[in-house]
């Protein structure tokens, strides 16, 4: 695997229902000082906010603005974000660096705003050099549990977040909030989805202080040195971040993590080499994460049922906006089986009481 490879690799043409005239005439103005050549290009994974590279001769940064079609305005505010990621980058050192803020739909067909790139390398399925350096793997893995840690040990006090302000009952409004999306977004029967949902809501925890969140925690939302691919130098996609339950980020890097004996339908989501020899098991995961953070895990189960059901409200939202022709892709039409897959996942985790 060539380390030096980045996501430039994985960029294709502007959606048709986009015109970068405009933007390209704002960015000019605002950031780019220059007559140095400016080009657009959107990067091609993802199933959330749009992320483009913008390139002005020798310049690059990344912008972000919210799919096309799309309604959902919490899931998809980036100048939340922004202001998210500005209140932090000055106490944490690895998040990319925000400049440009646009709220005026005019420019790019709504608000975007614009950072720094980030080079370094980004863990996808396809590149499977790592999966056969068992050691790298294992640090790999601490690697992940250490920046989830510090990114919970941000100090609250020293930034100006004062919208995310943890409020009482944050898992009931969690639970609660997801289950009313599941049923927005219904369309085909998905088998054991309601018990799941009345298990969340009676097994709930009780409230604990919350922290800084990030709420999509996995390989492909960090950035690993060009040179150490066991080193984490960047987190991306704050979009989701919240102030809130710790256990329930780890919940949500738990999901992701697809052990090599899981069923086929959990291997189909899996973001990285986590099934290969070396890296951690999810009950690893959990024990690493509490030794860096001293925080008790015990009832994490409860936070990786949760985080499974929220796969499966996602997936059963992208899979609404293909059966509502916001989209013609047919990655898209394959959601519902994705969403029948987690909430089976979710099922059989409660019915053996662990996450592995």
């Amino acid at each position: 695997m060539n380390i030096e490879q980045t996501v430039t690799d994985n960029c294709r043409a502007i959606p048709n229902d986009l015109n970068t005239q405009e933007l390209v005439r704002y960015l000019r103005e605002a950031l780019v000082h220059s007559d140095a050549p400016i080009e657009v290009r959107r990067f091609s994974s993802g199933y959330s906010n749009l992320t483009f590279l913008v390139t002005a001769g020798a310049k690059e940064y990344v912008l972000r603005r919210p799919p096309l079609g799309v309604k959902i305005k919490s899931a998809h505010d980036v100048a939340r974000e922004f202001r998210l990621l500005s209140a932090v980058q000055n106490c944490y050192s690895k998040i990319p660096k925000v400049l440009l803020l646009c709220e005026d739909n005019a420019i790019f067909g709504a608000p975007f705003f614009v950072m720094e790139r980030v080079r370094g390398h980004i863990l996808r399925l396809e590149e499977g050099a790592i999966e056969h350096a068992p050691n790298a793997l294992r640090l790999l893995s601490e690697a992940m549990c250490t920046t989830l840690a510090e990114i919970h040990a941000i100090d609250l006090q020293n930034t100006s977040l004062d919208e995310l302000r943890s409020r009482p009952g944050y898992m009931q409004r969690q639970v609660s909030g997801w289950s009313e999306r599941f049923r927005k977004a219904a369309t085909d029967n998905i088998p054991h989805v309601e018990h799941v949902m009345d298990w969340l809501a009676v097994h709930c925890p009780n409230d604990v202080p919350g922290v800084l969140i990030h709420n999509d925690f996995k390989f492909d939302n960090v950035v690993l040195a060009p040179d150490d691919l066991t080193r984490v130098i960047c987190v991306l996609d704050w979009e989701m971040a919240t102030v809130g339950d710790p256990l329930a980020d780890l919940g949500t890097m738990l999901s992701y993590w697809v052990e090599a004996n899981d069923p086929p339908f959990l291997q189909a989501i899996r973001f990285g080499p986590t099934n290969a020899a070396g890296s951690f098991t999810r009950r690893e995961l959990v024990s690493f994460y509490e030794k860096m953070s001293g925080r008790d895990c015990s009832a994490i189960l409860y936070y990786y049922v949760f985080a499974l059901f929220k796969l499966a409200v996602v997936a059963q939202q992208l899979y609404r906006r293909y059966v509502d022709a916001h989209t013609s892709e047919p990655r898209y039409a394959a959601m519902l089986q994705g969403a029948r897959g987690v909430t089976y996942a979710a099922k059989l985790a409660i019915d053996r009481g662990t996450v592995g």
